[in-house]
């Protein structure tokens, strides 16, 4: 099935429930960055968490960035999500020597702990909003929960997860956000706090739900579900020879030419899909022109 994102409410209205199925998605992050293992599964668990974060965003015109640093071996993950719900992302060091622990891939260790949560919304306003909480495992999934409760004062369930198989591919990936709203009674809760006990790890959810839509996923896991919306999503980036053009101009003249003298032309990476966009020496000397003008 393709990737895809559901909303929907539960409980009277008392829950919001946000789904998704990130499998192409994060393998197309590990195909573009040739990504280890141990980085497909930290970056593909924040891809999957920005999606549902993305969709909350109330406007086409808005869009939020996720920066996480604990300061272990990966470096940084930064991810983009857009309303739609689509994103894109990377790590520092794709080929970070994979970490395991009791004979599973181990995030938090290749993450690290002694960092930061921070995401940045831009709302399309005078000034974004910033929330940053201190990373609470390194695993992501709790660490965003922490971010929801203390951040955005929002009860918030988080789970999240992606199997990799023996040959470094993506069998599986997605996530999922239970949060409760202002008006949850203490029986809501409690019902929430039992389907959450119960539940499988997601990759294995994503997995056995691999040819079904997943707002069937959404009324197993509540009897009173209400599906607000579903959404084809996907890895994508607005990176363009156009914008990297812009890119160029805005370097001093004199590296230009350097460029041109030197080097015969260039070539430029996109750091957000690792598309790579070539410069002949005529199109610099074009942009040249266009710059001495």
């Amino acid at each position: 099935m393709k990737d895809e994102l559901v909303k929907a409410l539960a409980l009277d209205g008392h829950v919001r429930i946000y789904i998704d199925r990130t499998t192409h998605m994060v393998q197309e992050a590990k195909e573009r960055f040739d990504m280890n293992p141990t980085a497909t599964a930290a970056l593909g668990r924040t891809l999957s968490i920005a999606s549902m974060m993305g969709s909350m965003l109330k406007s086409d015109q808005e869009m939020l960035t996720i920066n996480i640093n604990g300061h272990g071996p990966i470096g940084s993950i930064v991810v983009d999500a857009y309303a739609n719900g689509n994103v894109r992302g990377f790590v520092s060091d794709p080929q970070v020597k994979d970490a395991f622990k009791n004979g599973k891939l181990d995030v938090g260790a290749v993450v690290g702990k002694d960092g930061y949560l921070s995401v940045t919304k831009d709302l399309n306003m005078e000034q974004n909003f910033k929330g940053t909480v201190e990373l609470q495992s390194g695993e992501i999934g709790d660490d965003f929960a922490y971010y929801f409760t203390v951040s955005e004062q929002t009860p918030t369930a988080v789970s999240v997860g992606v199997l990799i198989g023996t040959d470094g591919n993506v069998l599986s990936a997605g996530g999922l956000i239970i949060q409760m709203m202002p008006d949850a009674s203490d029986t809501d809760i409690s019902i929430c706090e039992h389907v959450l006990e119960g539940l499988k790890p997601m990759s294995t959810i994503i997995q056995e739900y691999d040819d079904v839509e997943l707002s069937q996923l959404a009324k197993d896991l509540f009897e009173d579900v209400k599906i607000v919306e579903t959404r084809e999503i996907c890895f994508s980036c607005s990176c363009s020879k156009e914008r990297s053009q812009e890119i160029l101009m805005t370097l001093p003249k004199e590296d230009i030419q350097k460029m041109i003298d030197e080097d015969g032309g260039c070539e430029i990476t996109c750091n957000f899909c690792n598309e790579k966009y070539q410069f002949s020496k005529e199109e610099l000397e074009a942009i040249l022109e266009r710059m001495n003008a």
